[in-house]
């Protein structure tokens, strides 16, 4: 029988060890030890205790995963410290009923396959970034943009790197159980084993390959504006004018000299529509010099009486700026009670949390028009935005040059969580081989290459600009072509296989 408390406790220290795999600590093998872990605790003969310890583990991986959440919900949303910390409690149970659900049909189906041990889990994760408008952070498939097997992703995306994860884990984990246990079975998990370093090896030089190429002579030059407002002074009205001035000196530093110059989410704290003579004369300052302009604004459109959190473009040539012409990208997929709040006439009337800035916005259309910046072709991701792999990836076409992000992370102070939507944005960019350009408020403001390495990195918590010269790619990777249909028809086909076999067996036993 096992001691239930020696079992909870490693359930926590596996889950807490699992995060030492992202960003900012980015010790990517830690990924395998947290997930061999769970997949221990999965298989204990006793089911209550199996699935006690997989809760505990999603609770020490999520909690210590996300807890830079509380920063918001305390510091911006005026909510109590100790409050602060139970809402991120609460968040990583629910994120962890996800874990607790794999557990449960591992023991339910009585799994041992290392190969269906992954497919289970990339179906609960893809649960976990679906429903309720899904929460996809923390896949551990983003914690290996800088292993040797990060050229799994522009084949199957970080959903197929978080497959390989748990399928590795797995089939060394199974090695290990298999020498102590049934020596006999040693062979066959040895064929899987070898299967899977086969895998390895291909992945490691799939790095080789070359699905796209850069074309140095359609290079932009490009200057992010990071602006650097505390989230405190961002929403003073007192503070208006600085902000203005703040960003405007950036802009005047550049012009003429840069492309294009970016400033971050939300950067003119007040309704786009309020600061038409200031944007219009900005636009045409911005024509004189032929360096263009994107904006992030916060732009209401009075037909649809709806708000939005946008990027408006200015500087065009022989196209002067109008609010509802201007060409414009609005956030599809929006934060759940940053930007909007669900239930809003029970929640709002709560409390301050329930209230934040920005928080009665609309969303925007699911397909909309890429920038076209001297001819290049931007895709465009708000913040949130780019952790939603497929959401970023449908708007990138053939014609797509650079993918653009902007953010504003003050909102998590200090914390480690810039440094994961960092890590998220590296992953795009080597999923869909495009450079990134990430311009940010308080940083990490970033120039990332199409193979998701730092080119160009600004200081945190510094008033500055980033400027690079950045040379886009022509050609589709495969994910960026198909999605997530071939890791999906895979999952199919090893479940088809795995079903075969154990009717065969059971046939063979009758």
């Amino acid at each position: 029988m096992q001691n239930p408390w020696f079992v909870y406790l490693l359930a926590l220290l596996t889950g807490a060890v699992g995060v030492l795999s992202f960003s900012p600590f980015d010790y990517w093998i830690a990924a395998y030890f947290s997930v061999a872990g769970l997949l221990f605790l999965t298989q204990l003969s006793q089911r209550r205790i199996a699935l006690r310890a997989t809760f505990l583990w999603g609770m020490a991986f999520f909690t210590f995963g996300v807890n830079w959440l509380h920063v918001s919900i305390h510091q911006f949303g005026g909510t109590p410290l100790w409050l602060s910390y139970v809402m991120v409690l609460l968040l990583a149970a629910y994120l962890s009923l996800y874990p607790l659900l794999f557990a449960y049909l591992v023991q339910r189906f009585q799994v041992k396959s290392a190969v269906i041990f992954a497919v289970i889990w990339t179906a609960t994760e893809w649960l976990r970034g679906t429903l309720f408008t899904g929460f996809p952070w923390l896949q551990f498939g983003y914690s290996q943009i800088d292993s040797p097997f990060a050229h799994i992703a522009p084949l199957f995306g970080v959903s197929g790197l978080t497959f390989f994860v748990l399928w590795g884990s797995a089939s060394i984990l199974s090695l290990v159980s298999h020498l102590f246990r049934t020596p006999k079975n040693i062979p066959l998990v040895l064929f899987h084993l070898g299967l899977l370093i086969v895998v390895a090896g291909l992945a490691i030089n799939s790095g080789n390959l070359k699905y796209v190429h850069k074309v140095e002579d359609k290079s932009l030059k490009v200057t992010l504006a990071q602006g650097n407002i505390e989230q405190q002074l961002k929403w003073d009205p007192e503070y208006f004018l600085n902000t203005l001035d703040i960003y405007q000196k950036q802009i005047q530093q550049h012009l003429g000299k840069s492309d294009l110059i970016v400033l971050p989410e939300s950067s003119l704290p007040t309704l786009e529509n309020h600061l038409q003579t200031f944007l219009q004369s900005l636009d045409d300052v911005a024509g004189e010099n032929k360096t263009e302009l994107l904006i992030g604004t916060v732009y209401q459109d009075i037909n649809q009486n709806a708000i939005f959190n946008s990027i408006v473009q200015l500087g065009q040539q022989n196209q002067k700026y109008f609010a509802e012409k201007a060409p414009r990208y609005n956030k599809v997929h929006l934060v759940p009670f940053g930007e909007y709040v669900p239930l809003e006439k029970v929640l709002r009337p709560l409390g301050s949390v329930f209230n934040l800035p920005m928080s009665a916005l609309q969303a925007g259309n699911d397909k909309q028009a890429t920038f076209q910046v001297k001819g290049r072709h931007l895709a465009a991701a708000i913040c949130y935005e780019i952790i939603f792999g497929e959401l970023v990836r449908k708007n990138v076409n053939k014609n797509t040059d650079f993918l653009l992000t902007i953010s504003n992370d003050a909102w998590f102070g200090n914390s480690i969580g810039p440094w994961q939507h960092l890590q998220m944005a590296r992953m795009r960019a080597l999923e869909l081989g495009k450079p990134v350009i990430r311009g940010t408020n308080t940083g990490i403001t970033t120039f990332i290459d199409e193979f998701g390495q730092i080119q160009a990195q600004a200081p945190q918590f510094t008033q500055t600009t980033l400027t690079q010269v950045i040379a886009p790619t022509e050609g589709r990777t495969p994910y960026s072509a198909l999605g997530n249909l071939p890791l999906y028809a895979l999952c199919i086909l090893f479940t088809l296989i795995r079903g075969a076999g154990w009717l065969l067996r059971r046939k063979m036993k009758i």
